[in-house]
């Protein structure tokens, strides 16, 4: 295991009437969440790749091992740790850029499009957020190339983890009723409704049939996810395990080690002709990368798999 560095830089960012530092880890999230909880650093002071700790603090860290640096020693040490958020990731920042793509596709239903904002911002999502998001509706627009996003598609991509409470299947069942309910209520066509529906439930398994075009827009720019650079997808599985905070570290390793396989299994993984161009190589190696690393220490491998994305 790699030596983990805290580290600490200069209180100077003004707030709640005094200043405020940042603590980082160079190695892992899950590192510096441990550090934080044993010096009683609270959990709603963590945005994203770091904790944000008041001025009064900050000699209590250090003494408690969190190494003193300046602003851009951290900043160089977070990006290099591939831990850093960039600004289109952050989800605090999404939301003017996410509400303006909500009035393009509903114009008219800002009730509705803050609703589902407040959906994907619930606090105990990690990866399942704003970000995750934009995330999809930018690789739709990646993988649509030229052409317009459909509207069902597009309405699936806000729909489809509107609902998450970390259980495979009912989150996707329970996200596909709330889209049924919400656009009825909007005055969409009946058969509109029904396809925004449909599209959702597939991301459940992420099967769509050959014919599915929508389908395959969908569950790709879902799983798109699966082909970032390394270091994005490392941040990627550490969103994963902070948002399963509460399982045990055997269970959580099972259940990921027969998401990974299910992954593995499905051929194709990525369904459209540019999804596979520019996401299946790197995906197999995340995969299989990830999942070595898991059966590396087997304990406890024969259990339930965790939600697919």
């Amino acid at each position: 295991m790699e030596p983990m560095t805290i580290l600490i830089d200069t209180p100077m960012w003004p707030a709640h009437g005094t200043v405020f530092a940042h603590l980082v880890s160079d190695t892992s999230l899950a590192e510096l969440h441990a550090f934080a909880a044993a010096a009683e650093v609270p959990e709603r002071a963590f945005d994203e790749d770091h904790y944000d700790v008041s001025e009064r603090r900050h000699a209590d860290l250090v003494r408690r091992g969190a190494v003193p640096v300046d602003g851009r020693t951290l900043t160089r040490a977070l990006i290099a740790s591939g831990l850093r958020i960039r600004a289109r990731e952050r989800a605090k920042a999404l939301t003017t850029p996410l509400a303006q793509r909500w009035e393009r596709l509903l114009p008219g239903r800002t009730a509705l499009g803050s609703e589902l904002l407040e959906r994907w911002s619930e606090p105990h999502r990690r990866y399942h957020t704003r970000a995750h998001l934009f995330a999809v509706l930018t690789a739709l627009e990646t993988l649509a190339d030229d052409a317009a996003v459909p509207r069902a598609v597009e309405l699936a991509a806000w729909f489809h983890d509107a609902v998450h409470t970390g259980t495979a299947g009912r989150d996707e069942e329970e996200s596909a009723l709330l889209a049924e309910a919400r656009l009825r209520a909007a005055g969409l066509p009946p058969e509109d409704v029904d396809e925004v529906a449909r599209l959702v439930r597939l991301t459940a398994d992420h099967r769509p049939s050959a014919d599915d075009d929508a389908g395959q827009l969908l569950c790709d720019a879902d799983l798109s996810v699966l082909g970032r650079e390394p270091a994005g997808y490392r941040r990627y599985t550490e969103q994963v395990r902070d948002e399963y905070a509460h399982v045990p570290d055997e269970l959580f390793r099972a259940g990921r080690a027969a998401v990974l396989s299910q992954l593995l299994d499905l051929d194709p993984l990525f369904h459209t002709p540019r999804g596979r161009e520019l996401w299946l190589a790197r995906a197999h190696t995340n995969l299989r990368t990830e999942l070595e690393q898991l059966r590396a220490d087997p304990s406890g491998l024969e259990r339930e798999p965790l939600p697919t994305d």
